[in-house]
């Protein structure tokens, strides 16, 4: 499978829409629901650090590993 995004669970635990998000973390709507769909080739880590203070997440909260 590779690796899996969980990013909209943590988005509705947060109570929190993308755009709300994607205007926080400074990048486009469209690049957010890449990220979010699983289909992003890469992740900087400028924009997973983001996403985490945003969030108050860990990077493994959004993002795992699946056999």
């Amino acid at each position: 499978m590779g690796i899996i995004v969980n990013l909209d669970v943590v988005l509705a635990e947060r109570n929190m829409k993308g755009k709300e998000l994607a205007e926080a973390i400074g990048i486009t709507e469209a690049n957010l629901s890449i990220l979010k769909s699983g289909k992003a080739k890469a992740v900087r880590f400028s924009t997973l650090a983001a996403i985490c203070a945003v969030l108050d997440c860990q990077p493994g909260d959004i993002l795992a590993y699946e056999p």
